[in-house]
């Protein structure tokens, strides 16, 4: 690669904030051991798939968040929030970040086609280029409708589903992926809600369609409470339906609806801005607690 390339690598790696696949990484990495039958799985096998699961997500969300930057360019240069992001400052072309795009996509296509030869499972290359569409479309849906934060939330949700059938596609008979998944559509959902009332007023400005703009922030505030109240409600669902999981996850569900009321409490006393300050690390949190605890309480069942 170029100089030019690497700037270009950098400078795109900093503005999709790469940091956020911690948002939903765990949650794959939770889905795929909730996935393991009850023969342990040999080593090497454990590796390779962490490896991949690993791999997939990363490329997935790269080339969702340029496709992201992409749709909005033209409406990042107007707001004074996200003007200077790379592609309305001028850090990066459009050509550039089109082919980070192409490039992103072609190593999850790729890396879902290793699951073939490794593993004799098609499943996650016939799934990689629906996952990708829908991925790549939340910049479209917030031009029409108030959902595409659920859209967003769903889009993060697919993680420890697409995880699961990688390991396991009979694990989706089971009912535990699936409170997962719901429990992370909502909070996603939710906090998106929030972060989205930085731009109120640009959004009202531009027509876009986020809850904020659309219901005003007291009453998007409430909806995101509601969808965090069903966050934490499927991630008790979760627990009760995975004996595994065991009283360890439990807690940590106590600890992740604490760090939840955290943030809307900064919200609350703060505004948007105080909640944007903290909204890395809080999030952060809550995936890394649940998502690592579930994993060492499921491997420890497996000995």
């Amino acid at each position: 690669m170029t100089a030019a390339g690497l700037a270009a690598a950098r400078e795109i790696a900093k503005d999709i904030k790469l940091s956020h696949s911690v948002f939903a990484l765990p949650f794959a990495l939770l889905g795929a051991a909730m996935a393991v039958g009850t023969e342990r799985p040999a080593p090497r096998d454990v590796a390779v798939l962490a490896a991949l699961v690993v791999g997939c997500m990363v490329s997935a969300r790269t080339a969702a968040m340029v496709a992201n930057r992409l749709l909005d360019r033209d409406i990042d240069a107007r707001n004074p929030r996200t003007a200077g992001r790379a592609l309305p400052a001028g850090r990066i072309s459009l050509a550039q970040a089109r082919a980070a795009f192409v490039l992103a996509s072609a190593a999850f296509v790729a890396l879902c086609a290793a699951f073939v030869p490794l593993f004799g499972n098609r499943w996650p290359l016939w799934l990689s280029l629906p996952v990708l569409a829908w991925i790549s479309a939340y910049g479209l849906l917030k031009r029409f409708s108030m959902l595409c934060h659920v859209w967003l939330g769903a889009s993060l949700a697919m993680s420890p589903l697409a995880a699961a059938i990688a390991v396991r596609p009979e694990a989706l008979a089971e009912p535990a992926p699936w409170f997962l998944a719901g429990a992370v559509i909502l909070w996603v959902a939710g906090f998106d809600v929030l972060y989205a009332m930085q731009d109120t007023q640009v959004d009202v400005r531009e027509g876009l369609h986020s809850m904020p703009s659309r219901l005003g922030d007291a009453r998007a505030a409430w909806v995101s409470r509601a969808m965090h109240a069903g966050s934490v409600a499927c991630l008790v669902a979760c627990w009760r339906a995975d004996p595994r999981l065991g009283p360890a996850f439990g807690a940590a569900v106590l600890v992740a609806a604490a760090v939840i009321c955290m943030e809307h409490v900064l919200l609350a006393t703060g505004g948007a801005p105080r909640f944007a300050r903290h909204f890395t690390l809080l999030n952060g949190v809550v995936s890394i607690v649940l998502g690592a605890t579930g994993i060492v309480a499921v491997a420890m069942r497996h000995g």
